[in-house]
């Protein structure tokens, strides 16, 4: 057996384990929702089911950037404070001038994220500074610029322009925006990362980062990008954000770290980097969001949905590591085997 066979054979039976993995939250979801309405036939209403989507719609953004952030093998904990920041900064400048519109908010935002984004890449693959130190500082110098730019004040829905509010909350064909938005940039993303060469070398990064550096891999340059496209993301989300919920102070998405990186360890991207997709983070974030739901409708105290999403974290965290030394004896038995 070649060292190439050996390797497709075991990425293979990863992408199976995982692929399993993912089917076990559709399953997941379809038990919650099943429960939920059984005790109360209003959780599956339009409005239930279109709140639901249009809330999971921004974290599924979040989850996506912070897939490839993760894959990497590394983490992004600044990703709320830039929703934060630039929720209230895009709102100031559409408040103080109503003539730019929605183009102007998204690449203000965009570019907004992409610069904490890309202090976070330096930090991280040129610094080599460690990211949970990185990003844990830029989270508070991001919620303490916000603060300072805020002052105190909040920005109010009468003051943004209609458009913008139009597309946080309309939609077309009776389908919302925000959730046609969050699966354009997800089968985008799932694409990229799948079909292009550049886009696989996330995940060998991940895998081994001193095996991809010793094959010639810009180990520097995809990290980087890595947090680019998760600071894009959140500034994206940001934009979101304000369109979705029109009023907003300084402290928008505070607390969001967990939730996010919940909804990636969740849907099956291993916090050791080299496995999962953008697809399984997705459905991670939408379980989520559905606990959420399901607790209000079932008027359960708003505690447990804490306990419960670090829980969820614990339990993905630890199958993460029960499926790695599972795989790893199936494929020691297996060149055992054909070396002999």
């Amino acid at each position: 057996m070649t060292a190439v066979t050996a390797g497709r054979g075991g990425r293979s039976l990863v992408d199976l384990v995982f692929r399993a993995r993912e089917l076990s939250i559709v399953a997941a979801l379809v038990l919650l929702v099943a429960v939920t309405t059984g005790v109360n036939g209003n959780f599956l209403s339009g409005q239930g089911v279109k709140d639901i989507f249009l809330n999971a719609s921004i974290l599924v953004l979040l989850a996506v950037g912070q897939s490839f952030v993760i894959i990497t093998k590394n983490i992004d904990l600044s990703v709320g404070s830039v929703v934060g920041l630039v929720a209230f900064t895009v709102g100031d400048f559409l408040a103080a001038d109503h003539g730019r519109g929605i183009v102007f908010a998204v690449v203000l935002g965009v570019a907004i994220g992409a610069v904490c984004g890309l202090a976070n890449g330096l930090l991280v693959s040129f610094g080599r500074v460690p990211a949970l130190v990185v990003t844990l500082g830029t989270l508070y110098v991001i919620q303490g610029l916000d603060h300072f730019i805020a002052h105190g004040r909040q920005i109010n829905a009468v003051d943004l322009p209609p458009a913008l509010l139009s597309m946080g909350n309309g939609g077309v064909l009776g389908i919302p925006y925000l959730p046609l938005i969050a699966v354009l940039v997800m089968v985008a993303a799932g694409y990229y990362l799948r079909s292009y060469a550049s886009g696989r070398d996330f995940y060998a990064i991940g895998s081994s980062p001193e095996a991809a550096r010793l094959a010639g891999l810009p180990v520097r340059r995809r990290v980087m990008t890595a947090y680019l496209l998760s600071g894009g993301l959140a500034g994206l989300a940001g934009v979101l954000w304000l369109a979705r919920f029109g009023t907003v102070v300084a402290d928008a998405a505070g607390g969001w770290e967990l939730q996010v990186v919940s909804a990636v360890v969740v849907g099956g991207v291993a916090i050791t980097g080299g496995v999962g997709s953008v697809y399984g983070a997705a459905l991670g974030a939408l379980l989520l969001t559905t606990i959420t739901s399901a607790l209000v409708v079932l008027k359960v105290d708003p505690f447990w949905q804490q306990a419960i999403t670090g829980a969820l974290l614990l339990l993905a965290i630890s199958v993460d590591r029960l499926l790695a030394l599972r795989v790893a004896r199936i494929l020691r038995r297996r060149n055992a085997r054909h070396g002999s």
